[in-house]
């Protein structure tokens, strides 16, 4: 079963249960991981048997994974604290406060049954006002406040036992534009890019376990008018040839705006195993696992096969959930609460997370 085409995918589902046709679709398709958002979690209890029912549909381990940042892109606040935010963490350019945000994400996501999660952002707030998606999610405004700050986080969350994943390559900071909602491309030379966003990257190349492709365009960086996550010079060429990263890399969801306008659903899933992708997320549109399956089983496979292999690496260094208990997660939650107090102080600990940060739905999935 490892050498499953479907365990090329990653893939939301629908709601806090698995019902029976959801069940049996997802045994027919055998991704290799889920990624959770909040329409999946409802209560602490409820959280860890949907992970370990989704655990038992394959006989392959899969990736279970969420965004747990910390602000509003936090799943876990559903049913817990609200951790603080990267931006809030960098406000306070404490690096013993974001080891403890790391190492506290870790426990809390091992409890429930994750073993990777989508951070850190590795993107440079160059203003934290800017519409694209990234408002209060960013470590730092300079390229060594990133470095450091989101190296602690990353540090202590492999430390706990998560995966980590370095986003959103090769960087969406200066996108004018929200690309859930639409296609940014950047007009930004390479020594700027040099000095910043790739800098940042290549820091991290060795330190993460894996690294999510942004739906943008640089100029600076291709010719082609095409998303980073769908081009080869981008991931084969710029990403594992010259930054000599070679461990898993995924696409971010090929549902957003940004990507739907590339072409058909068909096309890009081939253009994006082509350009060095080893997984592929589709975050919404459930009716499409089956035929992205059956594409994935059409392409060359040299191509396949060699994104397979990586997804076994990456596979052989997950580690197991811990054990579940109700009493773990309340002594979390309280810990979560005791973090926010020493980040933000007591009254602004007391208001929840309530910025948008633009008319992105990254905060509502």
């Amino acid at each position: 079963m490892t050498d499953d085409p479907g365990q090329l995918l990653l893939v939301g589902i629908p709601g806090p249960t698995l019902d029976a046709d959801t069940a049996a679709l997802l045994r027919r398709v055998q991704p290799g991981g889920y990624i959770l958002f909040g329409r999946n979690i409802q209560a602490p209890e409820q959280l860890r048997r949907l992970i370990d029912d989704l655990r038992d549909l394959s006989p392959v381990e899969p990736v279970i994974t969420v965004d747990q940042e910390g602000g509003r892109v936090s799943r876990l606040r559903l049913i817990g604290e609200e951790p603080p935010s990267a931006q809030q963490l960098r406000d306070r350019s404490d690096e013993q406060l974001v080891r403890r945000h790391g190492d506290l994400t870790a426990r809390l996501l091992r409890l429930f049954g994750f073993n990777l999660d989508l951070c850190p952002v590795l993107d440079i707030s160059f203003d934290d006002e800017a519409d694209n998606s990234l408002r209060g999610r960013c470590y730092g405004r300079t390229a060594a406040e990133v470095t450091a700050l989101a190296g602690a986080f990353n540090a202590a969350l492999r430390a706990g036992g998560i995966l980590s994943c370095g986003k959103h390559f090769p960087g969406y900071s200066m996108a004018g534009q929200d690309p859930h909602h639409g296609f940014p491309s950047v007009a930004r030379s390479r020594a700027e890019l040099e000095a910043n966003e790739l800098a940042v990257f290549r820091h991290f190349v060795p330190l993460v376990d894996s690294m999510m492709m942004g739906h943008v365009h640089y100029a600076a960086l291709e010719a082609t008018v095409r998303p980073a996550s769908l081009s080869p010079a981008m991931i084969d060429g710029l990403l594992r040839r010259e930054l000599g990263f070679d461990g898993l890399v995924m696409t971010d969801d090929l549902d957003m705006g940004a990507i739907l306008e590339a072409g058909s659903f068909d096309d890009t899933l081939a253009l994006a195993l082509a350009a060095g992708n080893d997984l592929l997320m589709i975050c919404h549109r459930v009716e499409l696992f089956e035929q992205a399956r059956r594409v994935l089983e059409g392409q060359p496979r040299p191509l396949v096969e060699a994104a397979l292999a990586r997804v076994r690496a990456f596979k052989g260094r997950m580690q197991p959930p811990a054990p579940w208990s109700q009493a773990a997660f309340d002594a979390l939650t309280l810990e979560t609460w005791d973090l926010r107090v020493a980040v933000l102080g007591p009254e602004r600990a007391e208001q929840r997370s309530t910025e948008t940060g633009s008319r992105s739905p990254v905060e509502r999935y």
